[in-house]
């Protein structure tokens, strides 16, 4: 069995951008090592500019994707370390910056983005109590609302302070009674006022929202997305590629065949699907009579069609509308209710699924390409605005 040069598996990883930095790790000195074993296995080590890079798993997954498709790689791992002073100086000169990016979200841990194909299914009210059920967890959380033309976390969170600067100029999100650390667009605007912009304006605002926040250290941050497979989206997926998503639909098969747009937008960029979550999927009347007043069981076949966990199902509730209205989540309140007790146990399924910290060494057979990531067909072809 022939083995790949050094010089083939860098050309190999001219293909792993940094997407912070848009130039790709050969280029910005960020390989530290190649070692080729005898058996085909490759590791690599890869130098990072912070240890709590919130990007790593990007570049574990982009490397091992890469070096495993050479001829006579049977495995690839990945390790990191850390530039120092001087390399991180010399990575200053060649991009002609007198500052790195400080990464914003360096010390979130989990970023999850609840996302539905259509409106009026219940997403943002999901968002709110489930950062608010993590909170009450044990957990420290935030939610972004993402939702620009839309935005209605900052009510359903009972927050209305505008936000703070900091000497260090970033924005300091307001955090709501519950403790979940907020970040909205209605922030920045009058009252209900209606925002009227365009694609890249959009682009701008989540981009500062992501990287002019100090978020500081969050077990999740939750990402409110607008509904669609728009703008946002294709946003999103460049500056979070270790993000996943989480998608709420209605029971009926119409609202279930629109959510699954949203799978197939996650799978074009290469967002992972989380699972499914059934939101008023019955209504139980006083008397303990259950009406399905928009079907039944369309959660759990979009589950099994895109073969991902259905994480709940949550009964419709007047409870859980007036609870948001007034901000204040019923996850919390009223954590024994029915739709508080659904939601309590997805809080508790994101837990569960989540990585508590990324591994500094992974390693994947090539032998065994279903345990590779699966990167997206259209990954690169995303628009740079």
């Amino acid at each position: 069995m022939s083995l790949p040069t050094e010089e083939q598996i860098e050309e190999k990883l001219t293909a792993v951008i940094d997407p912070e930095l848009r130039r790709n790790i050969v280029e910005l000195g960020m390989v530290r090592s190649i070692e080729i074993k005898d058996d085909g296995q490759v590791n690599v080590t890869v130098s990072l500019t912070t240890p709590g890079c919130p990007i790593r798993s990007h570049f574990q997954e982009a490397v091992v994707k890469q070096v495993s498709s050479l001829e006579g790689v049977t495995g690839v791992g990945v390790g990191f370390d850390v530039l120092s002073d001087d390399e991180k100086a010399g990575l200053r000169d060649t991009l002609g910056r007198g500052k790195l990016p400080e990464g914003a979200l360096a010390q979130v841990k989990n970023v999850i983005c609840v996302a539905s194909g259509k409106g009026g299914v219940g997403k943002s009210t999901m968002t709110a109590n489930l950062a608010a059920a993590l909170q009450a967890e044990g957990q420290n959380a935030g939610a972004l609302d993402c939702d620009v033309y839309g935005y209605s976390i900052p009510r359903m969170l009972g927050v209305d302070q505008k936000p703070e600067v900091n000497s260090e100029r970033k924005i300091m999100p307001p955090v709501a009674d519950s403790g979940v650390k907020t970040m909205s667009i209605g922030y920045f605007v009058e009252q209900n006022s209606a925002v009227v912009w365009r694609g890249p304006m959009l682009h701008k605002a989540i981009q500062q929202f992501l990287e002019d926040v100090a978020w500081g250290e969050l077990d999740y941050l939750l990402l409110d997305l607008p509904p669609g497979t728009g703008d946002i989206a294709m946003t999103l997926a460049q500056l979070l590629p270790q993000a996943k998503i989480a998608i709420v639909t209605t029971p009926q098969p119409a609202a279930q065949s629109v959510a699954r747009r949203s799978a197939e937008m996650a799978a074009k960029v290469d967002l992972e699907v989380m699972g499914i979550i059934e939101n008023m999927s019955g209504f139980t009347t006083p008397s303990g009579e259950t009406f399905n007043v928009f079907g039944e069981g369309g959660g759990q076949l979009l589950a099994d069609e895109l073969e991902v966990p259905l994480l709940g199902t949550v009964p419709l509730s007047e409870e859980l509308r007036e609870h948001a209205d007034v901000g204040n989540p019923l996850s919390v309140d009223q954590p024994d209710s029915p739709a508080g007790q659904a939601i309590v146990e997805i809080a508790r399924k994101l837990i569960a699924a989540s990585p508590r910290e990324l591994p500094m060494i992974q390693t994947v057979q090539a032998a065994a390409p279903e345990l590779a990531p699966k990167m997206g067909a259209n990954a690169r072809e995303l628009p740079v605005i």
